[in-house]
């Protein structure tokens, strides 16, 4: 017989679904316990690098700050400003009349529809970052409840300021029920993805609780 795991707890094993149900209020707390210090192990784990990753072109972490870095969405690449700049020097050197992406050398758009038409290329592709943009831009016409829509898609698909941006959703009851719980959830994924306003903000619920060894941590 194949045992059957319970969902968030590596401390026992189940031979049927009546086995759990008969068992389970022999060990709920320690299982909850448990299943709390697994999901610890997760949020306080230093991740190997940030959630931008490494620029595609020469390897290196791609900068916290956003204004130093450039997405290209005829690929869906995000290019360090180092390696944008040379791709410039390239093109004014070779006198090329319009610039292309130092990716995949997509002609770059001229006009903000063009960059646009891209965006919604890698929409059409589930590209995360396209999709969050997507969201953001309701967001910021005023329209909550599709932001909140691409947001939810993007977080599935592993954005974490998707995820980042629910939790504040949640937590202020935009577009969405107030819910504390799965605000305080999102936030924690948008941490564990690498995401530092994230674990600031961790850092400080921690503080604000009163949990000063958590808070450390975090920061």
């Amino acid at each position: 017989i194949k045992l059957k795991e319970y969902d968030d707890c590596d401390l026992v094993r189940y031979c049927s679904e009546k086995c759990q149900e008969d068992h389970l209020p022999q060990h709920e707390s320690v299982c909850k316990e448990r299943a709390a210090e697994l999901r610890d192990e997760i949020l306080f784990r230093q991740p190997e690098s940030s959630h931008l990753g490494d620029c595609p072109i020469c390897c290196l972490p791609l900068p916290l700050n956003h204004q130093n870095s450039v997405p290209y969405f005829c690929c869906g690449k995000i290019i360090c400003i180092g390696c944008d700049y040379a791709n410039t020097l390239v093109h004014e050197r070779e006198a090329r009349l319009q610039q292309t992406c130092p990716f995949c050398r997509h002609p770059t758009p001229l006009t903000l529809e063009g960059t646009n038409k891209n965006k919604m290329k890698r929409v059409e592709k589930n590209d995360p970052v396209a999709i969050r943009e997507i969201g953001s831009k309701y967001y910021n016409n005023g329209d909550r409840e599709r932001a909140f829509e691409c947001f939810t898609k993007a977080a599935e698909l592993g954005d974490a300021s998707a995820h980042y941006f629910l939790s504040l959703f949640y937590r202020d009851g935009q577009g969405v029920e107030k819910d504390e719980k799965k605000g305080l959830y999102y936030l924690e994924e948008a941490a564990i993805a690498g995401l530092p306003e994230a674990r600031y903000d961790l850092a400080m619920l921690e503080e604000k609780n009163e949990r000063y060894d958590r808070s450390a941590k975090h920061f």
